[in-house]
């Protein structure tokens, strides 16, 4: 390492946070930038551990310590070479990521550790500030066909490496816009979406085909694309979100999150909705159930729009604020989590279930809830017991649900190809990503569950290794 006392002799410092009455007033990100010296301060913090169990916690395994003794010594080029070794988007990661990579880091035994996610944001930027992150086009094309079928974080990730190992890659968007969630879920307070068109053009000049506002399975039929393409690669994603049917279910005024979520994005785009058509929170009082990112995206959605209040609801107990004797380092700390939404204002709950919606005029005005207790059966198995007597009402106007996703939508594509499914409704997938179809390979949510962006780029990268081998096989 370039300076092995580093860790030592400089702390750890965030760049932190934009002042939370500035940034309430737009959707630019929130988080800000450390210069490049104390940037190239905080890499040097990478301590000569021997083991890096960062690398270990990382989905996507980034050398951590390599590309941080690179940034320390000002080699940003080389730093920047090191995260694409292993990472196709470093700028998604960098900043969206929840670092398990910090979570496993040594110094974070003593709660200091690396600030590795604030480092790699840093070094790609500078790679793009420099002109060293540039098309690569393949010298030499193979002559084989691929279609990706969803341009979120897996499907992008696939669609890069088959692309630049010569295979021509056709890759399919539903939406007007390439990047699934990262483009219409990811509020822009999180991502600016300039980060992804950045990249996308990168990717279209080094000659990948990309055509959005094509539904598969719709605009285009599944046995036609199985036709002409060599290979087919399902990006989906899991957007069957999870619903909550209790009585006043029905009342004007409770969306899914996404739904939610999605518009505002499009609103920030530049598109324009009806009055009936929006989704607005200012002067109500928001409900948010569940207690996840997604939920917390709303939080921080809802006080942009100049919510009255917000209350963010979850059915599991309070997590601890430390870690637990039975959650030691280096796991990933299950401890309460608060992000920056929520430091913009909410009121948190936990071990609370919604009864039922109360509503007046066909739209809702209240949630009834009641406190639970989670008790373990003669099986192990966790059961949840209402507590008698501790019903009460949480006024709400704009009631969100966000309590994740259940699977892929199987309705449309998946059903008309035939695809196989596991018990949990996702789409089952040998260890090479096979599907139960010939020639059809599948990664990210669809096949693994709702999960991290960085979990879905290390899928798609793995589905393209088995994929180009899977064609030069056969070539």
């Amino acid at each position: 390492m370039g300076n092995p006392k580093g860790f030592m002799m400089v702390p750890r410092i965030e760049a932190g946070n934009r002042p939370v009455t500035e940034r309430l007033e737009d959707y630019s990100e929130v988080e800000q930038t450390l210069n490049d010296n104390e940037r190239q301060l905080q890499a040097s913090r990478c301590m000569d551990c021997g083991i890096p169990f960062c690398q270990w916690g990382c989905p996507v395994g980034n050398t951590m310590p390599e590309f941080q003794d690179a940034m320390y010594r000002g080699n940003w080029e080389e730093a920047i070479k090191i995260l694409h070794y292993t990472n196709n988007f470093p700028e998604f990661t960098g900043r969206i990521c929840p670092a398990p990579c910090e979570k496993a880091c040594v110094l974070n035994i003593h709660k200091e550790p690396v600030t590795i996610r604030e480092n790699e944001c840093a070094a790609v930027e500078k790679g793009f500030a420099l002109g060293y992150i540039k098309p690569q086009p393949p010298k030499v094309r193979t002559g084989k066909k691929v279609a990706v079928i969803g341009s979120g974080p897996a499907g992008l990730a696939a669609a890069d490496l088959l692309n630049k190992w010569g295979h021509t890659v056709v890759l399919y968007e539903k939406d007007e816009a390439v990047g699934g969630l990262l483009r219409f879920g990811i509020p822009d307070f999180k991502l600016n979406k300039s980060v992804i068109d950045r990249r996308v053009k990168l990717l279209e000049a080094e000659g990948l085909i990309i055509k959005t506002n094509t539904f598969v399975g719709v605009d285009v039929k599944g046995k036609d694309i199985m036709k002409e393409f060599d290979a087919v690669c399902l990006a989906v994603g899991a957007m069957k979100p999870r619903d909550l049917n209790v009585p006043g279910r029905e009342l004007k005024g409770i969306h899914f999150a996404m739904d939610y979520l999605t518009q505002q994005n499009r609103v920030n785009a530049g598109k324009e909705f009806s009055a009936d058509e929006r989704i607005h929170a200012r002067g109500k009082h928001v409900l948010v159930i569940g207690g996840g990112d997604t939920g917390s995206d709303c939080i921080g959605t809802a006080n942009r729009q100049k919510a009255l209040s917000v209350t963010q609801i979850e059915i599991m107990p309070q997590p601890p604020v430390e870690r637990v004797p039975d959650n030691p380092w280096p796991y990933w700390p299950n401890v309460l989590k608060t992000s920056s939404s929520h430091e913009e204002g909410c009121a948190r709950y936990w071990s609370l279930s919604t009864k039922r919606f109360i509503g007046e005029n066909g739209y809702v005005k209240g949630a009834e809830v009641v406190e639970v207790k989670w008790e373990k059966d003669a099986n192990g198995r966790m059961n949840m017991i209402e507590i008698p007597g501790t019903e009460r009402i949480i006024e709400a106007e704009l009631i969100l649900l966000a309590m994740g996703f259940v699977s892929p939508v199987h309705e449309g594509l998946l059903d008309e190809l035939g695809v196989e499914y596991d018990q949990r409704g996702n789409v089952k997938a040998t260890p090479d990503k096979r599907t139960s179809l010939d020639k059809v390979f599948v990664a990210g949510d669809a096949t693994r569950g709702p999960s991290l962006v960085v979990h879905a780029i290390a899928e798609g990268r793995k589905m393209a290794k088995h994929v180009h081998e899977f064609l030069t096989k056969n070539a």
